[in-house]
């Protein structure tokens, strides 16, 4: 098992509501901090910290999406 986010990349947070459905949050984008050791149950874990407010949490690789590029104007 290998981590897709590398140190130093943005990523969306996608937060979990209290039913287990996802939504993501207004600010939404945040930087991996450091790769966290996978745990006995085998899930990737990353401590991501917000671009917006600094604050940092610990998530699961699953909770974790690219941040689209910017389509450029034509």
């Amino acid at each position: 098992m290998s981590y897709v986010y590398k140190p130093d990349a943005n990523v969306l947070y996608l937060a979990r509501e209290p039913r287990s459905r996802k939504a993501v949050e207004q600010t939404n984008i945040y930087t991996v901090i450091r790769q966290m050791p996978i745990e006995a149950d085998g899930r990737i874990r990353y401590r991501i910290k917000n671009q917006v407010d600094k604050t940092e949490r610990v998530v699961t690789e699953e909770e974790l999406s690219i941040v689209p590029l910017l389509q450029a104007e034509t």
